[in-house]
């Protein structure tokens, strides 16, 4: 008798153990991730868009998202990001405004052990090991491909192709990638002249602005083609363009970044010439990123999001549904 109830106690023991630890597991597996996320403000259809595909992600992944809009201000996105290492966070991500000035506070979560992502733009600093890595659009790359399709249009041209061009917001990696990636290309035919450029700060009222102060500086007829940096400042060129009597993607060529389903539609009009794409949609990448790393998983320092040009070339039938 005594040693069936110490086999009983012993088969008890064993199953209370058992179960003790299958709690454990499963509470520690319906444990969100807790991530972070500094968003640079809503200055254009892309960003929203961008924000659009990093909640709807973070749902879909079950990741718990505490989600801030800097209104495109620096110092609101270094508040946000302190917030999150006070609140102990698992993940940081942002998408830097501008490039510089972010090694303190990320030198602070480094020191709380919080990896950080960083998310559509880069950042300047000497010191790697601040964030865990990067993911975006390889900004470079779509500045040569604009440029690329300069060279295509204008092959049989020996006189000058005046350009102007309508840049993002200063400093920012968007802004600098397009612009030195697009004179890499150009610079090898002196006949492609770029006679105008100012920062728009990817704002349709900007690019409006811009364009009006080109037209007061330049006959407007004597301007060949528009490169600008991102569809919402592109639309406000265009009304300045139609107030002035200019045909756009006709009377001037017109080079413009992201795709947004409007410019695609000003593409097959005829309205545009070339449509460089930035794709918005990184949520799922970001989220995919965040379980790897909280899991403790090797990732890539790099990684770069697959984009497609679209110009007056392309077989419109093959362009799908932008969805924003």
């Amino acid at each position: 008798m005594n040693r069936f109830i110490r086999g009983m106690h012993a088969i008890l023991f064993t199953m209370l153990l058992f179960s003790c630890n299958q709690s454990r597991h499963v509470g520690t597996e319906s444990k969100p991730i807790v991530l972070g996320y500094s968003q640079l403000g809503d200055e254009s259809t892309w960003r929203t868009q961008n924000s659009r595909s990093i909640m709807d992600a973070a749902k879909r992944s079950g990741i718990k998202i505490m989600f801030d809009d800097a209104m495109q201000k620096t110092e609101n996105q270094i508040k946000a990001i302190r917030s999150f290492i006070a609140y102990k966070v698992d993940v940081i991500a942002f998408s830097p405004l501008v490039e510089t000035g972010w090694d303190t506070v990320l030198e602070e979560a480094k020191t709380a052990g919080i990896p950080v992502i960083i998310v559509d733009r880069m950042i300047n600093t000497t010191d790697d090991s601040l964030y865990t890595c990067s993911i975006g659009s390889d900004f470079d790359l779509e500045g040569r491909r604009a440029g690329e399709f300069l060279i295509k249009k204008f092959h049989d041209r020996q006189s000058p192709v005046r350009i102007v061009e309508i840049g993002g917001t200063a400093n920012s990696t968007p802004a600098i990638g397009r612009y030195e990636g697009f004179r890499s290309i150009i610079s090898s035919d002196p006949k492609f002249q770029v006679i105008f450029s100012e920062d728009g700060d990817f704002m349709r009222s900007k690019g409006k602005e811009i364009m009006q102060k080109i037209y007061q500086l330049y006959d407007p007829k004597t301007i060949d083609v528009l490169y600008s940096h991102n569809d919402d400042m592109t639309f406000g060129a265009i009304e300045v363009m139609e107030d002035y009597g200019i045909r756009p993607g006709k009377d001037i060529v017109i080079i413009s970044v992201d795709a947004t389903q409007r410019i695609i539609d000003y593409l097959k009009a005829g309205k545009v010439n070339c449509v460089i794409e930035c794709n918005p949609n990184s949520g799922p990448l970001v989220m995919l990123v965040a379980h790897k790393i909280v899991a403790g998983e090797k990732v890539e320092k790099h990684m770069f999001i697959e984009e497609k040009v679209f110009d007056e070339y392309t077989d419109f039938s093959t362009i799908a549904d932008r969805g924003y």
